[in-house]
């Protein structure tokens, strides 16, 4: 028989499918570990004065004099002269102006007394409008800015686990994701599956496939009046290390079930991407105009409001330059005015490229890509970051 015509004649069964995953996944755990040696993880690259200065809000003339005066610890130097940063090097910089500079407030960007953990559900209803890309270029923006940063997925696809150097379908096959510690039998403590990263002041909470069994296991809670239900678990799971960090992430599925209603009722803010067209953003008015109606159920069955300090709209994916995108845009700011974020998220070939081996604009070498591009879209998510950024410290009520 030729195998070829094995298809038509045996059918393809669930345990070829299967064959095909394991296949998928060995090759992936290869090449990741071919793309992270010699440490098979992934690690982080050293920043250059001029990136430093501009994290740390100083000029570079400030930086190199506090370098002689030796305010500042000597670090890396090159043949050339120049200095490098490690992100903990950059967080010790920021301590010292945090006692001795002007304005050492500043310098100390995070929670105060008083301010409550900044709680941030990435939400759409739709694929593809940048979710994670978001989620994960935000995250670490703020680690790098000096926040203590938490990020949790909270899709069952795992892409965000996936970005951070994790095989989740390998490591978590047998448990350590969010599913443990919001699950309705035998629950963990969220402190229990906290990762830390390669990512300095970063740490995350991975998914995986398991936690789709949630949607099921949420209905069948409901039904049996299990408490505390759904909209509660994963605020109390994050009051256990809420004194550990000032913000929290969420990467939400792309659809309104159980997992995403959780995370809008642990949040203190929500970031809705949207792809200025037509048809993505008649879909997340129809995201919307659900969520509301579902959330007031919600409120019903907890006996409170859920109330959100900021609802802002992202816009990702942008070109300027395509005339029907910059039109769309136009007409999103005019319906929903001052909820609309300023800065785009411009759609980049460094973005994607860099995604091509499960990086961001903050982890490649930017010596490897065209200057101008790498330049346009660092100015980019650096521009969505800082704006959001202000947002969470009005929110504290400062600025």
């Amino acid at each position: 028989m030729d195998d070829r015509n094995i298809g038509y004649t045996q059918g393809i069964g669930s345990s070829d499918i299967g064959a095909f995953a394991d296949n998928l996944a060995e090759s992936l755990d290869r090449q990741m570990k071919i793309a992270f040696e010699p440490e098979e993880r992934k690690s982080l690259r050293c920043f250059s004065s001029t990136e430093v200065a501009g994290l740390l809000r100083v000029s570079t003339s400030n930086l190199r004099n506090r370098h002689k005066d030796g305010s500042f610890p000597e670090v890396h130097t090159d043949n050339r002269g120049h200095r490098f940063y490690t992100a903990q090097e950059i967080d010790e910089l920021r301590d010292v102006l945090g006692r001795t500079g002007k304005n050492a407030e500043s310098y100390r960007p995070g929670r105060r007394d008083g301010d409550r953990l900044q709680v941030i559900s990435v939400v759409n209803f739709k694929g593809g409008s940048s979710k994670t890309t978001a989620t994960i270029h935000l995250a670490q923006r703020y680690a790098l800015r000096g926040y203590r940063v938490l990020v949790l997925d909270l899709d069952p696809q795992a892409s965000l686990t996936t970005f951070f150097g994790f095989r989740p379908e390998l490591e978590f096959a047998d448990g350590g994701t969010i599913y443990d510690a919001l699950r309705y039998e035998d629950q963990i403590p969220l402190s229990n599956v906290i990762q830390k990263t390669y990512f300095h002041k970063l740490d995350m909470v991975p998914a995986g496939l398991m936690l789709s069994e949630y949607e099921t296991e949420t209905a069948n809670a409901l039904a049996r009046r299990v408490q505390p239900i759904f909209a509660e678990r994963l605020a109390l799971a994050l009051e256990e290390v809420e004194a550990n960090y000032d913000i929290v992430l969420i990467d939400c599925p792309p659809q309104l079930g159980f997992l995403t209603l959780t995370a809008l009722a642990a949040s203190t803010g929500l970031l809705v991407t949207v792809v200025p067209g037509m048809l993505d953003i008649a879909s997340m008015s129809q995201f919307l105009k659900l969520a509301s109606e579902t959330v007031k159920a919600v409120e019903e069955a907890i006996g409170r409001r859920v109330t959100w300090d900021f609802v802002k709209f992202l816009i990702t994916r942008y070109e300027p330059s395509d005339g029907p995108q910059t039109q769309m845009a136009g007409y999103l700011r005019s319906i929903l005015a001052g909820q609309v974020m300023t800065e785009p998220m411009l759609k980049s070939t460094a973005i994607s490229d860099a995604g091509m081996t499960q990086q961001t604009v903050y982890e490649v070498d930017p010596s490897q890509f065209i200057r101008k591009t790498i330049d346009r879209a660092l100015t980019s998510v650096n521009g969505v970051g800082d704006e959001l950024e202000q947002t969470i410290q009005m929110a504290w009520g400062r600025r």
